[in-house]
C-alpha cells in the first residue's frame, strides 16, 4: 500500500516544484487531474495523449523521484442534460481512458453524473426520496435510459484500453453509495469500480469501514481517497444532512470536510486501513485536502503526518503462529 495525493492542492505549483513538494513529504503517488472539475493544471492533455516523448519525459521526472501515478481524474457530468456540459465531459472522459491506457496508468477517476428527469430537462434531477412516487418513475427513466447504456459503452471502451474507472461516489449524483455503485456494476461490467471518499460516507451516515467490507468483497474497489467530515450535530438538527448552505458557511453547515484526523480520530483511520488490507486492496491511499479550516500546506502536512503511522506497507507473510 502507498501514500499518495491529489495534486489538485498544488495547482499553483509548476509540475516539477509540486514533484519536489510531494517527495519532500515522504509521498509515493500522485492523482492528476485532466480537466473537468480538478482543472489540468499537471497533466495538460492535449499535450501528452498520441505523443510518446512529452509521456516519456513526464514518467522520467516521476522515475526520478520514485513517484507512481496512482489514477488520472477528470470529475464532471457526462450524463448532463444539457450538450454543452455533457458533450466536453464525455470527450474528457475517453481522451482521459486513452492517455491512462498510454501512460501504463490503471485507474481513471471521475462522477457517475446526474442526468435531468426527460429529455428536455435543463438541469441534473437527484431524486432522494422514495416517495412521493414521481421520484420513484424518475429514477427508472435516469437508470434505464442513461446511466446503463452510457455506462456500458465506458466499461466496453476503458476495458479494451487496460483501465479501470474509479467513480467516487459522491452525493448530486446517481452513483453515490455502495448499492448503486454494484448495482451500476453489474449492469455495465466489471471495468466500474469505486474510487472511495470516506468522507463522503460519513455525512450520507455510511460507516466506511463496512463500505470497504461490501464493495471489496464484490472486486469493485479501484481507488481510495483520503479525506474527512466532521458532523456537527446542532447544525444537523436544524438543516439535515442534505444541507445545501455552501461550503463557505462553515458555521453554518451541518457537515463539513476536514483533513485526516480532524473528523475522526486516528484509531478510525487505523480501522479504515486495516480494512482495505482484509479486502486485499493494495493500492493507493490518494489524500484528498478540501479543509476550510487549514492552508494548503498545513491540512496536507498534517494528512500525511495521520496516515504515515498507520499505512500498512509490508506484505503479511505466513501466518507462522497459526
Amino acid at each position: 500500500m502507498k501514500l499518495g495525493v491529489f495534486t489538485v492542492l498544488c495547482a499553483d505549483k509548476p509540475f516539477d516544484d509540486m514533484l519536489d513538494y510531494v517527495s519532500s513529504k515522504g509521498l509515493e503517488a500522485i492523482e492528476l487531474g485532466t480537466g473537468g472539475y480538478p482543472g489540468n493544471d499537471h497533466c495538460p492533455i492535449e499535450e501528452l495523449l498520441d505523443k510518446p516523448s512529452a509521456q516519456q519525459e513526464m514518467k522520467q521526472k516521476l522515475s526520478d523521484k520514485g513517484i507512481m501515478i496512482s489514477a488520472l481524474s477528470c470529475h464532471s457530468n457526462p450524463l448532463h442534460p444539457q450538450e454543452k456540459m455533457s458533450v466536453p465531459a464525455d470527450t474528457l472522459l475517453r481522451k482521459t481512458i486513452k492517455l491512462a491506457s498510454q501512460l501504463g496508468v490503471k485507474v481513471v477517476n471521475t462522477f457517475s453524473g446526474c442526468p435531468g428527469d426527460h429529455e428536455g430537462a435543463l438541469y441534473p434531477n437527484w431524486p432522494v426520496a422514495a416517495w412521493p412516487p414521481d421520484y420513484q418513475e424518475v429514477l427508472k427513466w435516469q437508470w434505464n435510459e442513461k446511466l446503463i447504456p452510457y455506462w456500458k459503452e465506458i466499461n466496453d471502451y476503458a476495458a479494451a484500453n487496460g483501465v479501470k474507472i474509479g467513480l467516487e461516489l459522491h452525493g448530486g449524483f446517481s452513483v453515490h453509495t455502495p448499492a448503486t455503485m454494484l448495482k451500476l456494476r453489474k449492469a455495465c461490467g466489471p471495468a466500474i469500480g469505486a474510487n472511495l471518499d470516506p468522507s463522503h460516507m460519513w455525512w450520507q451516515g455510511i460507516d466506511p469501514v463496512e463500505a470497504i467490507k461490501i464493495l471489496g468483497d464484490a472486486d469493485a474497489l479501484h481507488h481510495f481517497h483520503a479525506k474527512d467530515t466532521i458532523i456537527d450535530q446542532q447544525n444537523t438538527n436544524m438543516y439535515g444532512l442534505t444541507d445545501m448552505t455552501p461550503y463557505t458557511e462553515l458555521r453554518s453547515r451541518a457537515w463539513y470536510f476536514r483533513t485526516v484526523g480532524y473528523g475522526h480520530g486516528r484509531k478510525t483511520w487505523a480501522d479504515i486501513v486495516s480494512a482495505l488490507r482484509l479486502v486485499g486492496y493494495d493500492y493507493v491511499v490518494s489524500i484528498e485536502h478540501e479543509d476550510g479550516l487549514m492552508s494548503i500546506d498545513e491540512g496536507f502536512s498534517k494528512a500525511v503526518e495521520n496516515l504515515q503511522p498507520i499505512m500498512l506497507r509490508e506484505p503479511v507473510g505466513e501466518m507462522w503462529w497459526a
